[in-house]
């Protein structure tokens, strides 16, 4: 019984070691590869604390956007249509103004960004590091850019290749290739914030 315990851990980690996925469908490799660049970031830096305010951001707007629609929907349940109207109308334009915020704040705030984390330096300072990722419909084109936020400036680099590059020709995804490029381009921004 202890061996078959023993086997059924040396399986699961086996399958731990790999993703594999539909390398056929463009979003799918998006997210693997984000969460293998999120995963190569955080793996070797344990000074880096992750942040969740821009996902937290996002959660509070969709909440408030549900209560919204639930108040609507239990007002009109308990206080039947010509009733209700007013409180209806409050409620659509309330739930759609929430939506407008919501899509701005994806779109020109988050932009793409899956990993947000801070880093305190010896001398007191807080520095915010930004992992952002874009592949278009239909293209191979894999972009990350890794910004680093400080109180005096703001520096990022990127970097562009075919999702080739990071997956194999049977959808597994490559994680020491990765790991590799978020190295170079993390030691990039490292180099030039030691210099200044």
């Amino acid at each position: 019984m202890l061996s078959a315990a023993v086997l059924k851990d040396e399986k699961s980690e086996q399958f731990d070691e790999f993703v594999k996925i539909n390398k056929w469908d463009g979003t799918a490799v998006k997210h693997a590869l984000d969460d293998a660049v999120k995963n190569a970031l955080f793996a070797t830096r344990p000074h880096l604390k992750e942040q969740f305010g821009l996902i937290n951001t996002r959660l509070i707007l969709c909440t408030l956007a549900v209560g919204v629609a639930v108040m609507a929907h239990g007002w009109d349940f308990t206080h039947p249509f010509p009733e209700s109207k007013p409180v209806l109308m409050f409620c659509v334009v309330g739930y759609f103004a929430l939506m407008g915020v919501l899509t701005l704040h994806t779109t020109f705030r988050e932009k793409g960004t899956f990993a947000v984390a801070t880093e305190k330096m010896p001398n007191g300072e807080r520095r915010l590091w930004e992992a952002s990722s874009d592949m278009k419909k239909y293209d191979d084109k894999y972009t990350l850019v890794l910004s680093i936020k400080d109180a005096k400036s703001l520096k990022e680099t990127s970097s562009v290749k075919s999702c080739a590059n990071f997956i194999d020709a049977n959808g597994i995804v490559l994680d020491n290739h990765i790991a590799n490029e978020v190295n170079r381009l993390y030691n990039t921004l490292s180099i030039e914030k030691k210099e200044k």
